[in-house]
């Protein structure tokens, strides 16, 4: 049985709506698809717009730590931990260009859950080519709440 909470029972609801709820103002910018959401894992779809690009017209890779930071937060928002998370790292291999009009596709992952420190990743994907534009790792360390 796949484990529930109520965040990520808020987070379903937004499934393909073109609006998501998100505390976070820079989600708002980015303007994410929720495709998938599960326990330790969030799939999102994103239109690149000319205002996420660098001079040459592709995916500008600040975008894509943005996008792989801001849904690596949203999945841990989703697991309704009893402490609040933030980022310690984020590493991140870029692979291939995205393009103004593209349709991208990120997913996470928890690669380990630990009382401290969660390690997750991201890929990017541009389904049209079936290509991997980038892939992050990031650490999350708790903290305690304010």
């Amino acid at each position: 049985m796949e484990k529930t909470n109520s965040r990520l029972d808020q987070m379903k609801q937004f499934i393909d709506k073109k609006t998501f709820d998100s505390p976070s103002p820079f989600s708002h910018w980015l303007k994410p698809i929720i495709k998938e959401v599960s326990y330790g894992s969030l799939k999102c779809e994103f239109t690149i717009r000319k205002d996420m690009t660098n001079p040459m017209g592709m995916l500008h890779g600040g975008v894509s730590a943005g996008i792989i930071d801001d849904i690596i937060g949203a999945t841990i928002f989703s697991m309704d931990l009893s402490h609040p998370f933030t980022t310690i790292n984020n590493y991140i291999d870029y692979f291939a260009p995205a393009m103004e009009g593209d349709i991208i596709e990120a997913q996470t992952s928890v690669v380990k859950l630990g009382r401290q420190i969660i390690n997750l990743q991201c890929e990017i994907w541009l389904p049209s080519k079936k290509r991997l534009i980038a892939r992050g790792y990031s650490n999350m360390i708790r903290i305690e709440k304010p």
